[in-house]
């Protein structure tokens, strides 16, 4: 491996102070993303020593595992709790962005191997999407019965595909357009971040809150720390005032360092098109949270 190669990973001695570092703080869960994390060359062994240390690891994925790393997965992780140890695979609708037959295989072959671990997740970067083929897979590979969506968001400095704010309520009526198969097929709608709650309806908040679904509604730091040990917001801020993890002495300074950081970008002239806003400020929000609380305080009410 070239040395511009293995800049690109994690290494052991990183990994271990991160480690040390969450267990200081009493946070006892970690996430492993990318890029795509199973490709690290010691991505099982990471994930063995995360698991001696007593730690919950959420594996994000495309499920693309080579041959050998699958064999690998199958052997040293299949028989961890399911408790324990969690993949989100982000899939592809097969017809609005289709992948190869080789791709397309690998993917199965890990939803073969892996599905009780397993929730599918989709990134929403359209308002035609269609959720389908996610249930198919869900009933068609034992995954678990949960279904990760998330919000594409703009990511400053370079140029992806996003929801725009104008799109939000579109994108949230497609939703919840699937209510019948998601309660027929007992599948739980869950949001990550970037849904604004004042884009939904009493009548679609209701539905969520039944099914029991996780809502993020609102913006809190969901911090990052990337290979060369900086911290960043979140992903779509991955660009965005980067600190140094060795800045901080706990994961409370973190949160606080970010939190702080936030009002900052509220308050630039971009912010209601921004990452961060998902436009809420220009659709007459509330605070997301106040929202949340006044919703649940009042449902038994409804």
């Amino acid at each position: 491996m070239t040395a511009a190669a293995a800049s690109r990973f994690m290494t052991w001695e990183n990994l271990i102070y991160i480690v040390d570092f969450l267990e200081a703080s009493h946070h006892r869960s970690i996430s492993l993303l990318g890029g795509e994390p199973t490709i690290h060359p010691d991505f099982v062994d990471f994930v063995l020593y995360l698991l001696e240390r007593n730690f919950t690891v959420t594996v994000f994925t495309n499920g693309m595992l080579s041959a050998a790393r699958l064999a690998q997965v199958k052997t040293y992780l299949a028989d961890v709790s399911v408790e324990r140890l969690h993949f989100v695979c982000n899939l592809n609708d097969p017809v609005q962005t289709p992948v190869s037959e080789k791709e397309t295989r690998r993917v199965y072959d890990f939803l073969s191997a892996m599905g009780p671990w397993t929730a599918p997740g989709f990134n929403i970067y359209r308002t035609d999407f269609s959720l389908e083929f996610l249930f198919d897979a869900i009933n068609r590979f034992g995954l678990k019965r949960s279904l990760r969506l998330g919000l594409t968001q703009p990511i400053p400095g370079k140029q992806n595909a996003f929801i725009r704010p104008s799109e939000i309520r579109a994108v949230v009526q497609r939703l919840y357009s699937f209510r019948d198969r998601f309660d027929l097929l007992r599948v739980k709608p869950g949001l990550d971040c970037g849904f604004p709650i004042c884009q939904f309806t009493d009548e679609e908040l209701g539905w969520l809150h039944r099914t029991g679904g996780p809502a993020l509604f609102g913006c809190g730091p969901a911090f990052d720390i990337s290979p060369d040990m900086s911290v960043y917001y979140c992903f779509p801020l991955s660009n965005y005032r980067r600190k140094s993890l060795f800045d901080f002495d706990s994961v409370e300074q973190i949160d606080a360092h970010f939190r702080a950081t936030r009002d900052p970008i509220k308050a630039e002239p971009n912010y209601s098109r921004s990452a961060m806003g998902a436009g809420t400020r220009r659709m007459g929000c509330a605070p997301a949270g106040d929202c949340a609380r006044r919703f649940i305080a009042s449902s038994t009410k409804r």
